[in-house]
């Protein structure tokens, strides 16, 4: 076996970007690079690459963006390109099985749980909403079913009581890096064990939707004040205000037992807002009311005239 192994790397949100630079600071050659297709983004829908080709752009590697890859033109690339391994971060995208056959020594993952929990797309967000006080990075071999691999390494990353989805991904992003060197290395010296999963006690997180976002008030302050950290940057949770969409970005559970007429406005003065929920009280710390500016919520009383008693 050759001290260095060839590799394929296919990711494409910043979090594959960033291992995308530690394995390309590593002993491995990266024999080619694939990502989704550049994308609209912003105002002006212009198309953008992905942060991972992004990464490429002042290197000469070569980089593919498929719509099918199942394509073969695609895979007949791929094989040109003849890597011992194939190392997927974040692709978007699940693999057949004419790709995770073809190298030497398979297809390794990233992913940002603790497997066997929160296998799926979303898992980050979906340990904040369950309320788990820990979360991690998982190494496993790619299987044909979703997340269902062999686990390599796994590292734990405690949760802060504030953790939101942005801050928790920003601990796990080096975290996951590193593991990846060391997957690899552990891979080529022998000193890693591939273990089965256990599956029974598999859980899964789907992908969100914006309507996730949307802030039932019939639930629990803790549930609220969960979820909005567990959507924040994205979709982000909301209500609604005198019919206009009201963003909120930050809450704090004033009560956790009282219970009152789910979302009516308990306070409205003295620079607090706070919200009756299914079972205690939360206080809107930080919104914003659409096409206005995201404000701390003593701003934002200022100009809205908010009465006690009304809904949301």
């Amino acid at each position: 076996m050759s001290l260095t192994w060839p590799i394929v790397f296919m990711g494409t949100p910043e979090a594959a970007a960033v291992s995308l630079e530690f394995l390309l600071k590593g002993p491995d050659p990266v024999v080619g690079v694939v990502t989704q297709p550049d994308r609209p983004a912003g105002r002006g829908q212009k198309r953008v690459p992905s942060p991972v080709r992004r990464v490429t752009e002042s290197r000469r590697i070569p980089v593919l963006t498929p719509e099918k890859i199942r394509d073969p033109d695609f895979l007949n690339t791929i094989k040109s390109w003849a890597p011992q391994l194939i190392v997927v971060v974040a692709y978007g995208r699940i693999l057949p099985r004419s790709v995770l056959e073809l190298p030497p020594q398979g297809c390794l993952n990233v992913h940002y749980s603790l497997l066997p929990k929160y296998r799926g797309a979303a898992p980050i967000a979906w340990t904040i909403l369950n309320g788990e006080g820990k979360s991690g990075v998982t190494t496993m071999s790619l299987v044909e079913r979703m997340d269902a691999g062999p686990i390599l390494l796994q590292e734990e990353v405690s949760l802060d009581q504030d953790e939101t989805a942005a801050s928790l991904e920003a601990k796990l992003i080096p975290v996951g890096a590193h593991l990846l060197l060391e997957t690899i290395s552990g891979l080529k010296n022998g000193r890693i064990t591939p273990r089965s999963q256990r599956e029974e006690e598999s859980t899964y997180a789907p992908m969100l939707k914006k309507e996730d976002g949307r802030i039932d008030w019939t639930q629990p302050a803790k549930a609220i004040e969960r979820r909005v950290r567990a959507l924040y940057p994205w979709p982000s949770a909301y209500t609604y205000l005198k019919g206009k969409l009201l963003k909120v970005y930050r809450t704090v559970v004033i009560t956790a037992g009282e219970k009152g007429p789910a979302g009516e406005v308990v306070k409205a003065d003295g620079g607090s807002l706070w919200i009756a929920t299914g079972q205690g009280i939360l206080s809107l710390e930080e919104v914003q009311i659409e096409n206005r500016k995201r404000l701390p919520a003593a701003e934002f009383l200022k100009g809205a005239r908010i009465e006690k008693g009304e809904r949301l």
